[in-house]
């Protein structure tokens, strides 16, 4: 007779002690178990934990390597753990690591990087030396630049909760779900002053709030961005304006007509608001900028990073954190041979971030090429180089992957290649191409460890460069993300 206990999909393992965390936001443990089958068996945690507590844990999936399990119970809290005031990271989703003392959140972040890149020490038996020290970000709390919070529902039969008019940001784990708050620690006093008095009056109006699975109601996002150098504030009010049909007991214009006054009159108690819009908002996806109409002075608001100014608009894309982002970018061109730049053309690929190709102009390259294919934004980074009177940047609105094609085909060259790609990864058609130019260094800026080490591990494979140097860089502190910054010289 077979004694084994076998484990079963619902099962609840118990005493299971977290190890560490694993790509963003998964936990990792090692199963001891009596049955061989199951002994030393990877386990991958989802739901919310800190290195180091004790858990009971529900098995979800089980696959030949591994289980997948979810927290129903914390029987020991770990001892890097510390109350914060704010601690609501087990209901939103933005500030989960809250509760971890900054310097474990550090080591935790350099320990993802160095884990991600592991694979890599076959091309290179140095590697890990050439991980310098994590970088810190110089603020903790408060340092969003920008913040979008939701209009929801929140009604569980489950958990007897019934709630018309929440607003916040996505229940961890729950997208259907905004829990209701008043204050978060991302953003700074005066954001959650402004945030506050726009909900309050919200619930004045007696007007609904969206739903999102009938396409019904009206209020959808207030989304606020404050520049950190110039200390000017964009406000945006999205809405669904279909709500007013067949609504005859309603004047649209009247609702609206008080809505502007609200936000006129708010600009009287704080200055510091330049621009304001409405979002007609009738897109079925839960965006923010649909379309919209100014009705508060500029339709731009200024920030300063690295010698530059920056115009931004509600479309644009900037760095959330800028208090951090002059340091990231100074570190990108510390890593660049800063002294040859006069006699370089700088390759920019995926310059959605703007900033990159900007500071490298304005640090006396002799020419920049930057490349996206997001047309989205092209009037404000034209009008940007115009402002800043930069002269020596070409602008390619292309696929990175056809862009590359023709320049070589055209037998150009570049000095040196900074890539920068969103979260996802290269398009693999642009990485072949990228070896192609032979430029002595590059440097990769990525949001991502793990596509950054499957790119890392192309050019490593196929090509004689070799990293110089590794740098993580912490823009987003109490949050899994984490920037790296990579140098690659050729041999």
């Amino acid at each position: 007779m077979n004694n084994q206990i076998w484990i079963k999909k619902g099962d609840i393992l118990k005493n299971i002690e977290v190890e560490k965390l694993v790509f963003w936001w998964k936990w990792f443990s090692i199963l001891k178990h009596s049955n061989p089958a199951y002994n030393w068996r990877i386990i991958f945690i989802t739901w919310w934990a800190i290195p180091w507590s004790i858990v009971d844990v529900k098995v979800i999936k089980k696959k030949n390597a591994f289980l997948e399990t979810q927290i129903v119970n914390i029987i020991k809290k770990s001892p890097f753990e510390e109350q914060n005031k704010e601690n609501i990271y087990w209901e939103c989703g933005w500030c989960k690591w809250i509760n971890i003392k900054y310097d474990k959140q550090l080591d935790i972040k350099q320990q993802q990087v160095i884990e991600a890149l592991h694979n890599l020490e076959k091309y290179d038996e140095n590697l890990i030396k050439k991980f310098q020290e994590i970088q810190a970000s110089p603020i903790i709390n408060w340092y969003r630049n920008k913040v979008e919070f939701s209009f929801w529902k929140y009604i569980s039969k489950k958990d007897n909760i019934e709630q018309h008019f929440n607003v916040w940001f996505h229940k961890q784990w729950e997208f259907s779900k905004i829990q209701d708050f008043d204050w978060c620690i991302l953003i700074d006093e005066l954001q959650n002053k402004i945030y506050k008095k726009i909900k309050d009056f919200s619930k004045t109006l007696w007007l609904p709030v969206y739903d999102q699975f009938t396409q019904k109601w009206f209020f959808r996002h207030i989304l606020i961005r404050r520049t950190y150098y110039t200390n000017e504030i964009m406000l945006l009010l999205s809405f669904n304006p279909d709500y007013f049909i067949d609504k005859t007991n309603l004047d649209k214009n009247e609702k609206l007509s008080k809505i502007k006054d609200f936000f006129i009159k708010l600009t009287k108690d704080f200055p510091e608001i330049k621009s304001i819009y409405f979002s007609y908002n009738v897109n079925k996806a839960d965006t923010c900028i649909w379309d919209l109409e100014l009705i508060y002075w500029k339709k731009q608001i200024k920030e300063e990073l690295m010698w530059l100014s920056f115009n931004i608009s509600p479309t644009s894309f900037f760095q959330t954190n800028s208090s951090w982002a002059n340091k990231l970018y100074s570190l990108v061109l510390d890593f660049a041979k800063k002294d040859k730049l006069k006699d370089f053309t700088v390759l920019d690929l995926y310059w959605w971030t703007w900033t990159i190709w900007m500071i490298f102009a304005k640090s006396w390259a002799k020419k920049v090429i930057s490349v996206e294919m997001v047309t989205s934004s092209s009037k404000d980074w034209e009008s940007n180089a115009k402002l800043n009177k930069l002269t020596n940047i070409e602008f390619k609105n292309q696929k990175v992957e056809d862009f590359l094609k023709e320049y070589i085909n055209k037998w150009e060259k570049a000095d040196l290649l900074i890539i920068d790609p969103a979260r996802a990864w290269m398009h693999p058609d642009a990485l072949p191409n990228i070896l192609k130019f032979k430029t002595n260094q590059i440097i990769y800026v990525s949001c991502n460890p793990a596509t950054l080490s499957r790119d890392l591990e192309y050019i490593l494979k196929n090509s004689n460069y070799k990293i110089e140097k590794i740098k993580a860089v912490d823009m987003f502190p109490h949050t899994h993300h984490i920037e790296t910054i990579v140098s690659l010289i050729k041999e």
